[in-house]
């Protein structure tokens, strides 16, 4: 092999050759892949064709040499020999050229693929010229000379980004009707789809970044923004927000929430804890405002003004009650008590205090001690349903049901009326328990000291609807009635008041010493004995007293 990699000779190509420089091709043909024209020889008119050959033997045509001589538009061309065109065919079909070689010299074979449907021609033969015409595709360049075939305007850059219109047009235009002509289908442009694609993507990530933008902002005001909070002190529409006791700040900012008052339950705990006083903030019924401030609705809460609820206190009794509303919701006096006998089945009553004989008051008991908001205006049905309400939900709490039978107890109905005696009899908080034992000692039948009957004087005055200390034995057993216990034995029909949560926990936890007996001194603590002598003795030491004063 010479040095330009044409195979054996003694003189290397010479620069001078127009054809110098285009790897060979045109003149020789190099064994292996096929044409990129279906593996026929192309016939090129136009192309001057140069046969500098040499005698020596080159590979790929059989071992022989020709020279042909230059021809420049037909002019000098020597008369074209029937014997060497004979000749030159019988090499081709011998195998001495390579189907890849591009003379003119092989007659063309037929192209399956030739859209001009031509038939083979001998070099030199007449046959018409196609390229000058509109329709004609270019003539191939030589590998070396070729340049790259220019692409559509969207496939590098798109009318969307480069403005659209103009030159691009032209040239899309023009490459597809090249397309045509050549026999290929037209390619569809993909201006207006990449277009398409590239907004969705614009707006796909435009929309990823906008939501990630939108959590970021609310995982911040979580973790560390502002509260959302109202501001000023409320749009003058009031609403009653019942604080449980044991309610925490969360607990009272969520209710408050969930009523309209502030706006969110975490800019009340800050309001809460912001102000100096926060921590006195009791239980009961509030009247507030919605959409108030959250230091307004604490501000509000720990004043006066807040706490001009109705408040219904321990061991109040439902008479008693009833004239309290008359005079809150400025109506008159009875007009509560009537609706309470007449509609006590509709206020919200479990079913375990329905249906109970001899009851002087079937509310009696449900209207739980705390603080309401009650104002003119309202209807006295409403107030009694949010008392019994707050009642019924109480007791479910306590679990007056659940613990009833393990006191020896027929039910809740009868636990509450121990829980209201207890609450009648007891002067504090440290009795009740006492009080409690009190009650169920003597309410056994076979007892050596009462011989089941409760004797309480509370019960007589209830009957009687007073609040007497001086009674005497012999009235007391005179006064036939089913409350009355020194007449009746056992628990009396109902409970004979409205007992405080304290009552109800000592009724349902009551303790063991053997009390039997029980005596208030000074009207402020009691003092508890197992025995009746013992119990004598307090008595009489108390009469001395009273003598003395």
């Amino acid at each position: 092999m010479t040095e330009y990699g044409r195979g054996q000779g003694s003189e290397p190509w010479h620069p001078e050759d127009p054809l110098y420089g285009d790897g060979g091709w045109g003149r020789q043909a190099q064994a292996g892949p096929q044409s990129p024209y279906g593996g026929q020889p192309q016939h090129h008119p136009q192309a001057p064709q140069h046969g500098d050959w040499s005698q020596e033997q080159q590979p790929g045509y059989g071992g022989q040499q020709h020279q042909y001589p230059d021809y420049q538009d037909g002019a000098g061309r020597p008369e074209y020999d029937q014997g060497f065109a004979h000749q030159a065919q019988q090499q081709f079909h011998q195998g001495g050229w390579d189907a890849t070689g591009t003379h003119g010299h092989v007659p063309y074979a037929a192209d399956p693929g030739d859209p001009y449907g031509q038939q083979p021609v001998a070099y030199g033969a007449e046959q018409p010229d196609f390229y000058p015409t509109e329709d004609a595709y270019p003539p191939p360049e030589p590998p070396g000379r070729r340049q790259p075939e220019p692409e559509a305007a969207g496939e590098e850059e798109h009318a969307f980004f480069a403005g659209g219109g103009g030159e691009d047009d032209e040239e899309e235009h023009e490459l597809q009707s090249r397309r045509e002509r050549r026999g290929k289908k037209p390619v569809k442009s993909k201006k207006r789809r990449t277009g398409c694609a590239c907004m969705v993507v614009v707006l796909v990530f435009g929309g990823g970044l906008g939501g990630v933008g939108y959590f970021g902002y609310k995982f911040y005001q979580t973790r560390f923004g502002a509260a959302p909070d109202y501001a000023g002190s409320g749009n003058g529409q009031h609403v009653t927000v019942t604080i449980n006791k044991g309610d925490g700040g969360w607990a009272i900012g969520q209710k408050l929430k969930d009523a309209g008052v502030v706006e969110s339950a975490a800019a009340f705990v800050s309001a809460l804890q912001a102000n100096p006083e926060g921590k006195s903030l009791q239980d009961g019924v509030y009247t507030l405002e919605k959409e108030m401030s959250a230091a307004s609705a604490v501000e509000l809460m720990l004043s006066p003004k807040s706490r001009s609820n109705l408040i219904i206190a321990e061991g109040r009794r439902n008479a008693e009650i009833y004239g309290l509303i008359d005079k809150r919701l400025e109506v008159p006096a009875g007009t509560t008590a009537r609706v309470a006998k007449k509609d006590y089945k509709h206020l919200g009553l479990p079913a375990w205090a329905l249906n109970h004989p001899n009851l002087k008051d079937p509310l009696e008991g449900f209207l739980y001690p705390s603080s309401y908001g009650v104002t003119k205006g309202q209807k006295p049905e409403a107030v009694l349903r949010t008392m019994v309400a707050q009642a019924t939900a109480k007791y479910q709490e306590l679990g007056l049901e659940k613990k009833a039978e393990a006191l020896g107890l027929d039910g809740p109905w009868q636990l509450l009326t121990v829980a209201s005696l207890v609450q009648a009899e007891g002067t504090s908080h440290d009795d009740f328990r006492k009080m409690a034992e009190v009650v169920y000692n003597r309410l056994k039948p076979g007892n050596p000291q009462t011989a089941g009957r409760l004797e309480f004087d509370s019960t007589y005055n209830y009957v009687k609807n007073q609040s007497k200390l001086d009674l005497s034995i012999a009235e007391l057993r005179r006064y036939n009635n089913s409350y009355n216990t020194y007449y009746s034995k056992g628990l009396p029909p109902g409970p004979i008041d409205n007992p405080g949560e304290e009552a109800l926990r000592g009724a349902l936890n009551p303790t063991d010493d053997g009390w039997y007996y029980f005596i208030s001194m000074d009207g402020k603590t009691s003092r508890f004995t197992k025995t009746l002598e013992d119990h004598n003795k307090l008595v009489a030491e108390w009469n001395a007293s009273r003598k003395k004063n």
